[in-house]
């Protein structure tokens, strides 16, 4: 899979995608990431990529050509010549694991990483495909919710994570929070494994977890039980 990003601030990318799994996942060919710098597509000679807002208001707003011109030269790279190009925005859907493993399947993400008050309109109409946001709150700039929207979709392309079923049992996947885990040893602190994790049958292993995730899930995230319930 290859995802372009365009950004202001290229130089952010490298420490973060430069190690651990999405590393791993580079060097084994699974995943292509390669931050663009939105200045490089200007044709002004002081490479300015933003100005005022029509009708007055605070800020400065990202110009629509750069940015056209970015995602215009980028898509004549894309495999097949199919592509999705996102914004990141708090004004787009909520980035979720079920989106995460939708966008896993495809071949080529372009990202747009918005700054200042936003992007031109006509970016949105003209260009993006979706655009998403990773909570109800507004970042200085759309650098970090593209990492964690790549870290979060890297997880569902097969063999980034080592264990097949890694990604089935996790939190949010089937709507509730995971069970709580536990490793060696068994006590620690006064503390103790529960005793049906030690037993060795797994279907009531099985059931306790279920049981452990309906409760968390009832105690801290009761929205998600309420999505989960028929209208």
């Amino acid at each position: 899979m290859q995802v372009d990003i365009v950004t202001i601030f290229p130089e952010i990318f490298p420490p973060v995608f430069g190690a651990s799994i999405l590393k791993r996942a580079q060097e084994n060919r699974l995943l292509k990431i390669k931050a663009h710098d939105l200045r490089d597509f200007t044709r002004n000679r002081h490479r300015k990529i933003d100005d005022r807002p029509y009708g007055g208001g605070p800020g400065m707003l990202m110009q629509a050509e750069p940015i056209f011109k970015a995602v215009e030269a980028l898509q004549k790279n894309c495999p097949g010549g199919a592509c999705q190009t996102i914004l990141l925005s708090p004004q787009g859907e909520v980035l979720t694991s079920s989106l995460a493993k939708e966008l896993a399947g495809l071949r080529h993400l372009i990202l747009l990483c918005g700054h200042y008050e936003g992007v031109d309109e006509r970016v949105r109409q003209g260009i993006v495909d979706r655009s998403v946001s990773i909570g109800d709150y507004v970042l200085t700039g759309g650098e970090l919710p593209a990492m964690v929207l790549i870290d979060c979709m890297a997880r569902f392309i097969p063999g980034v994570i080592g264990h097949a079923d890694a990604t089935t049992e996790e939190s949010f996947v089937n709507g509730l929070l995971e069970y709580p885990q536990y490793t060696r040893p068994s006590a620690f602190r006064k503390m103790r494994v529960p005793k049906v994790l030690l037993c060795g049958d797994h279907q009531r292993i099985a059931q306790w977890r279920k049981r452990q995730a309906l409760a968390k899930t009832k105690n801290n995230r009761p929205d998600l039980l309420a999505r989960k319930q028929p209208k």
